[in-house]
């Protein structure tokens, strides 16, 4: 049964210039990218600590990695769901719907988090030894791996706030959070990881335990912040209880885009394996360039996030042509941006590489990565930019079909053909995320232009 509704007047947006808009869109993405950003500061804080080791202690979180995105990536379609939910519920102006998609959101994510920590622990060992991970590298991954496992419900509570927050438009908090906690994350690295003083020397199983008692800081502050009601949404206990039909529809929006990223996650686990059978130094390569490229492809996904925000309070106005400006000022942003980015990996590779690992051989494949496959980042910049179009309409079966379209329908088995089957090398790695970022670009933008996307959710039903 659906909870007593309390009604406030809509938010009209057709009073609102395209410059308004547009400063509405930089005012939430910033904050998102610079979230983002800081978030991806946890691994390459790792990273950079690790390889003063050598090659060998950045390949295990490289390696753990695409196991925990593999893990995590239902919780974090599930709180994108309520963003989506709650985000059409500001639009409509019910606020008391927004804290109800909340509470509904949180108990469902928190509840998938705990499931997916027991998971991972059960099955670290069995996954690392499919994934042909070298003996050299084995022993410090797996115990990377099995504390890890503990970060994932944590770090679904931050999820949750930051999706509460960016729906009803707050998106600085969230950031400043994140902000304190990466730089608790990176005072512990060193005194972890190489054990000063009285401080234990770790080395790869300091840094995951650093960048965990920085989560259980970030969940503490996210569970005070939710339970005040300070920011005007707030977590109450009687929304806690699941109801099925708006489980449904969580499950609905949430699970194809979940699933879309669990099967193309588990496609970069299978190509993680492929990678490791050409040795520690075309590993550290591929995590270095990856962490490069994903930071670089941050300012995409926080301006998909506020295009996913801005899209659903726009169709929950029932105001489509808001909407798809939104998504047109989110492209051509993201474009001139990503096009000064790629530009330095291609001519400035080696010294990124270098940055973190001065190893001859592996700055030398991550030169070629860089040379190959930049030019297609930024095709996946936009790509991520029009997935925030989808899921802001709740509209997530081309996040779903395109995901595994860029992973099984194209990277893995161009990967094995041009790697293994014309004998090619690290060189038919890079060349299969080449052409899987290029035509999944395309294939979305005509999924976009049919504006199914934009008529899946009725606001009037929420």
């Amino acid at each position: 049964m659906r909870p007593t509704m309390q009604k406030i007047g809509a938010p009209s947006l057709s009073g609102e210039s395209s410059m308004d808009l547009y400063k509405r869109l930089l005012r939430l993405a910033l904050p998102i990218m610079a979230g983002n950003f800081v978030h991806t500061l946890y691994n390459l804080a790792d990273t950079w600590f690790l390889g003063k080791i050598g090659p060998a202690a950045v390949a295990a979180p490289s390696i753990a990695f695409n196991i925990i995105m593999l893990l995590t990536v239902f919780g974090g379609s599930f709180s994108m769901a309520g963003t989506t939910l709650m985000s059409q519920a500001k639009g409509k102006g019910d606020l008391s719907r927004v804290d109800y998609y909340l509470g509904q959101t949180t108990a469902l994510t928190m509840a998938a988090g705990f499931i997916l920590m027991l998971a991972g622990l059960f099955l670290a060992a069995p996954l690392l030894s499919l994934m042909q991970v070298p003996a050299d590298v084995y022993p410090d991954t797996l115990i990377y791996l099995r504390i890890m496992m503990f970060e994932i419900p944590v770090m679904f509570i931050s999820f949750i706030l930051a999706s509460a927050l960016q729906a009803i438009g707050n998106s600085l908090l969230p950031f400043l959070i994140q902000l304190t906690t990466v730089i608790l994350n990176i005072a512990l690295d060193p005194l972890l990881i190489f054990g000063p003083g009285i401080f234990p020397a770790l080395g790869v199983a300091g840094a995951a335990w650093a960048t965990l008692i920085s989560r259980c800081v970030a969940a503490v502050i996210a569970v005070v912040l939710l339970v005040s009601g300070r920011y005007g949404i707030r977590l109450r206990r009687v929304n806690l209880r699941l109801n099925k039909e708006t489980v449904l529809m969580l499950a609905k929006i949430g699970l194809p885009s979940s699933f879309g990223h669990a099967i193309s996650t588990l496609g970069f686990t299978v190509m993680q394996g492929a990678v490791n059978s050409f040795g520690t130094a075309v590993i550290a390569a591929f995590g270095i360039g990856n962490r490069v490229i994903g930071l670089f492809n941050m300012p995409a996904m926080g301006f998909s996030q506020a295009t996913a925000t801005l899209v659903g309070q726009s169709l929950g106005a029932k105001d489509k042509a808001r909407a798809k400006l939104v998504v047109h000022q989110s492209l051509l942003t993201i474009l001139a941006f990503i096009s000064v980015a790629m530009t330095l990996t291609f001519f400035f590779g080696a010294s990124f590489i270098r940055f973190f690992v001065d190893d001859p051989e592996t700055i030398a494949h991550g030169v070629m990565q860089f040379r190959i496959v930049s030019v297609s980042v930024i095709f996946f910049a936009l790509f991520n930019v029009l997935n925030g179009a989808f899921q802001g309409g709740g509209d997530t079966i081309p996040i779903m079909a395109n995901n595994i379209i860029r992973l099984w329908g194209l990277r893995v088995p161009l990967l094995y053909l041009m790697a293994f089957g014309l004998s090619w090398g690290p060189i038919g790695i890079w060349w299969s995320m080449f052409w899987s970022n290029l035509v999944v670009t395309l294939i979305a933008f005509v999924l976009y232009k049919t504006e199914r996307w934009a008529h899946k959710i009725n606001p009037d039903l929420l």
